[in-house]
């Protein structure tokens, strides 16, 4: 498990590029409001950590990907959540980009738990 948790951190890494990537271009560049920015930078993230988790982290093998994609999205839409909570909780005491880090850093805890223990557990 803790080599997969380090798998999974690896990928979480490649999607924080691209959660970050997206929430600046949206929040900063086109002047979409922060939570709806980041709200679209994380699920860019999720997309493509699936696609990285269920091939390199978990091997799944599962036919029914359709289904184990929506799961995927489902655990990564309860993580948003809880994303967003700790944003907002953070965010009038530090700057939102360090609290969107901290935010990243309690959702991973979740993501993969659930993940593992749900998502990709066959």
């Amino acid at each position: 498990m803790l080599f997969k948790f380090f798998k999974f951190i690896i990928v979480g890494f490649s999607g924080l590029i691209v959660d970050f990537s997206i929430t600046i271009l949206l929040k900063e560049k086109l002047k979409i409001h922060r939570y709806i920015a980041n709200s679209s930078g994380f699920i860019m993230a999720a997309s493509t950590n699936y696609l990285f988790n269920r091939y390199w982290t978990f091997h799944s093998n599962n036919p029914k990907i359709l289904t184990e994609y929506s799961t995927f999205l489902i655990i990564s839409l309860i993580g948003l959540l809880i994303n967003n909570f700790v944003i907002f909780l953070l965010e009038k005491k530090l700057h939102f980009y360090f609290a969107k880090f901290i935010a990243i850093m309690i959702t991973s805890l979740w993501n993969f738990a659930a993940n593992y223990y749900f998502n990709f557990s066959h």
